[in-house]
């Protein structure tokens, strides 16, 4: 690798975390976009098409994970690689070594800035070749870890969310509810809307789905606030929260959301 800028590929299902990392990479101009995957299909396609020199790439994708992503490339064509996770996992974890980094959902742009630096220095040295070999092995030797799976661990009883300048903390029993806000989200806790920098989708990940339940497409219930469910003439249906708040519920969710209810009142 020589002074040319590094062509980078996001790979990532969410839009709100593309549209991030593709924020973030703007202020640094010796990195270039060359293209973007909705999913592993696409991932695979892109990276034999454009042969980038850096891919970031989601762990937790529908289909094809990230790691599916990278046991179908040739390992001639294996670019470095800087994984993005919800999670800080075992899994990933392993593959901290044979790798130039990766990050945390929300990413934190000190973090990400870190994660730039190093792969300034690496894929401008032998190094980023010896990585990719060693990953391609790895993940040719039987090493194959499956499907990426969520980690079993008690729900968090506070949850660390970027805000617009600043990181909130938010004790999670005070969550009511969270809609979706354009590319954010917006929890309402306490009496008060916080706009964070976080998809409704990621934010549902980290929440107890016994107690945080999805109610419309832009919506999440915390279900200890729900006093009642309305209907009215037409067959629509609502959700009435203790401060008196109504929120859509939809007709294909009713059910699970009814069910929810009755596993978290016994």
């Amino acid at each position: 690798m020589n002074s040319a800028r590094i062509r980078v590929v996001i790979v990532d299902d969410e839009p709100i975390a593309r549209r991030g990392i593709r924020h973030l990479l703007a202020a640094h101009d010796d990195f270039e976009i060359s293209g973007e995957a909705r999913n592993g299909k696409e991932a695979v396609r892109l990276i034999g098409l454009l042969s980038p020199d850096l891919v970031f790439l989601d762990v937790q994708m529908p289909e094809i994970d990230g790691f599916a992503v990278l046991r179908r490339v040739p390992p001639e064509r294996l670019p470095a690689v800087i994984f993005v996770t919800a999670y800080d996992t075992f899994a990933v974890r392993a593959f901290e070594a044979h790798a130039l980094d990766y990050l945390v959902k929300p990413i934190n742009e000190a973090r990400f800035r870190d994660a730039l630096t190093r792969a300034r220095d690496r894929l401008r040295s032998n190094e980023a070749l010896q990585l990719s070999r060693r990953l391609s092995v790895l993940l040719s030797n039987g090493n194959d870890l499956g499907p990426v799976q969520q980690p079993r661990v008690d729900p968090p009883r506070r949850l660390v969310i970027g805000a617009m300048g600043s990181d909130l903390i938010v004790d999670v029993a005070q969550i009511s509810w969270i809609e979706a806000d354009d590319y954010y989200a917006a929890v309402h806790a306490a009496g008060r809307r916080h706009l964070v920098r976080e998809s409704l989708a990621s934010l549902e990940t980290r929440l107890d789905p016994f107690q945080f339940v999805r109610t419309h497409r832009a919506a999440i219930v915390n279900l200890s606030h729900v006093r009642e469910i309305k209907s009215d003439a037409s067959g629509e249906s609502s959700l009435v929260l203790s401060d008196g708040t109504l929120l859509p519920l939809s007709r294909r969710r009713r059910r699970k959301v009814e069910a929810a209810m009755r596993r978290f009142a016994g």
